[in-house]
């Protein structure tokens, strides 16, 4: 295991972006899984007993993006955010497709050996917590369809309601993907130049950003611009993409039993809020928050409203459930320090609020 002192920038709705402030909890540590090793960041303010989170980013992202979000829960939680392996820091699957199959399984695994075995497939649930943001939602949600004794209650962000390559963004998808597969068949280091542009990182940020404001919008661009070229390599990034616009959390909607959290922006460009309602009714205890004046990149405009609801979610009663009214598309089927993660608490208390 390795561990060291991390940094993290103040957040956009709470502090001027990009100014830099020490964070001495914020360690990085790697665990090997299944031949490959897996790089993942712990906050926290101290070693108390507290519920655990588990943070999933997004396509082409690594543990940077949720960062704002982890920081704004760390006083209240063991907070972990794993970089996906092929992206960030850690290493690729040596033996698998880098798809949401994949994700899923490695997310198992991660946690189990996490909570060295604490939490399990099949064993009672121990207060665990799993946060996945657009393209994490859709591994988040997957994964918990499959393993629902080691989620104790869930939160997707800006989940993937929709197929990309249908509906209205279909167009722009299919000429993203052939931007992706033209970046693998070009010789390395002009593909690796083309998949890396600034350009096209640039494009992506002023798209998915609904704010006006242009301090947001340019601790966005440079988040992207600084990590969204932390991939791998070429393959990596073509699996990833196309299972991202292939699959959706409406995919297994009605096999999450859990206490399910649903925040979405009211601008977000790759899931209308009439499609939002639509997948959330498909849950049967959810709970469905939309933010106004905001895109797809919440956990950049809005990190400290986000963190707040996820708090009060997790701390309040279990939504009741609902009955479930429509047709749903079939759903897809195709060791470190680890101390404080086996003594968890669970999320909510009888008659008290952490």
């Amino acid at each position: 295991m390795a561990a060291g002192t991390g940094a993290q920038e103040a957040g956009p709705d709470e502090a001027v972006p990009g100014s830099a402030v020490q964070n001495p909890y914020a360690e990085r540590r790697s665990l090997v899984l299944d031949g490959h090793k897996v790089r993942y960041w712990f906050y926290d303010v101290d070693r108390s007993p507290k519920p655990l989170l588990v943070l999933v980013h997004g396509f082409r992202g690594d543990h940077h993006g949720l960062q704002l979000l982890a920081d704004r829960l760390r006083s209240r939680y063991h907070v972990v955010v794993p970089d996906l392996p092929g992206f960030g820091r850690s290493e690729r699957f040596p033996d698998r497709r880098h798809d949401v199959t994949g994700y899923a399984e490695f997310l198992r695994r991660f946690v189990e050996a996490l909570t060295d075995g604490t939490v399990h497939d099949g064993g009672a649930r121990r207060g665990i917590v799993v946060l996945g943001h657009s393209f994490g939602s859709v591994v988040a949600a997957h994964f918990a369809a499959a393993h629902p004794s080691m989620v104790e209650r869930l939160v997707l962000v800006n989940p993937i309601c929709e197929p990309a390559l249908e509906g209205g963004q279909a167009l722009l998808s299919r000429l993203t993907a052939g931007y992706y597969r033209l970046g693998r068949v070009l010789p390395q280091q002009l593909g690796r130049r083309l998949l890396s542009s600034w350009l096209v990182t640039d494009a992506m940020s002023s798209v998915l950003t609904a704010s006006e404001d242009p301090r947001v919008r340019g601790y966005v661009r440079h988040q992207h611009r600084a990590y969204f070229s932390s991939f791998a390599d070429r393959d990596v990034l073509l699996e990833a993409y196309e299972s991202s616009v292939s699959h959706t959390v409406a995919e297994v909607a009605m096999q999450l039993t859990m206490p399910t959290l649903l925040v979405v922006g009211a601008q977000d460009p790759l899931g209308s809020v009439a499609a939002q309602r639509r997948m959330a009714s498909w849950v049967p205890r959810h709970r469905l928050e939309v933010l106004e004046g905001v895109g797809h990149l919440i956990h950049y405009e809005a990190p400290g409203r986000t963190a707040e609801l996820v708090h009060e979610f997790l701390t309040s009663p279990a939504p009741e459930p609902v009955e479930l009214h429509e047709q749903l598309p079939a759903a897809d089927l195709a060791s470190p320090n680890t101390t404080q993660f086996t003594g968890l608490q669970r999320i909510v208390r009888r008659g008290r609020r952490r």
